[in-house]
């Protein structure tokens, strides 16, 4: 499955019109892939097992910051307070979702028992300067409404609002609590993450055509995610095994399970 293509001076492991992925560690590859992209997804290692892989990489978050402004993280609430100010060096945060899952992981009995994992906005820069689209999803059963006049409302938090209007569309803002149901069965990689809690992420952060980097690829998720969408993607993951199975996954064609990845 290997591409012998070099590209920006790096040989990449596999490559497709689309999505081009390397073999190593991030902090090494990407500053010599002269690479600019519109946003990051990731789901770095949390440093909470004791899998041979499961170590905090010190310093990622400064050497992905050289080449986006925009970066969707997965983790824990532990790992944000553990690591909060590697993160916070060269970021920003903007907000905080909550991916609830049908069941969790584990065998902790001492505790509540999670189904859940946190996903983390971090920016650079003016807020303004940064790509991001309202996400909105699709309402059934909502009916199509004539034009109404809103009144104009205001608090402290928001300033006055002036009047608009506004035509019910069939759609809402999606809620900052996303329920998809984990991979049970299917995975290829421990933390897999299924594309349908990947899909809203990027639209919000990746303008359509524009490209994404996962510097954490893991079994790929990210990057089908993005094909998928239409969007370009450039992935890094530090195990050949999991490269080769990136590599047939995408070489297989995408198809769109929908919260299955």
């Amino acid at each position: 499955m290997k591409s012998t293509q070099n590209i920006h001076g790096q040989k990449p492991y596999y490559a497709d019109e689309s999505v081009t992925l390397y073999l190593g560690d991030c902090r090494e590859v990407v500053p010599d892939l002269d690479l600019r992209v519109d946003c990051v997804v990731t789901d770095p290692p949390y440093g909470e097992t004791g899998l041979d892989w499961d170590s905090w990489p010190t310093g990622w978050p400064s050497v992905i910051a050289s080449v986006s402004d925009s970066m969707w993280c997965f983790g824990s609430a532990r790992m944000f307070d553990s690591y909060r100010d590697d993160l916070l060096a060269d970021w920003k945060m903007s907000q905080d979702l909550i991916w609830s899952k049908d069941r969790g992981v584990g065998s902790v009995t001492d505790r509540f028992y999670r189904t859940h994992e946190h996903v983390r906005h971090y920016y650079r820069g003016a807020w303004g300067a940064v790509y991001h689209d309202s996400p909105r999803q699709e309402v059934y059963g909502t009916k199509q409404r004539k034009p109404t006049q809103r009144k104009a409302t205001g608090t402290a938090w928001h300033g006055e609002r002036a009047a608009v209007e506004w035509v019910d569309d069939g759609t809402r803002m999606i809620k900052s609590v996303i329920d998809i149901n984990g991979l049970h069965g299917h995975k290829g990689h421990p933390t897999e993450k299924p594309i349908g809690i990947l899909e809203p992420l990027i639209r919000y952060a990746c303008p359509p055509g524009g490209t994404l980097l996962e510097p954490f690829a893991g079994s790929g998720s990210a990057l089908v995610a993005a094909k998928m969408l239409g969007r370009r993607a450039v992935g890094v993951e530090g195990c050949e095994e999991y490269c080769e199975l990136i590599a047939r996954r995408l070489s297989q064609g995408v198809i769109d399970f929908g919260g299955v990845a």
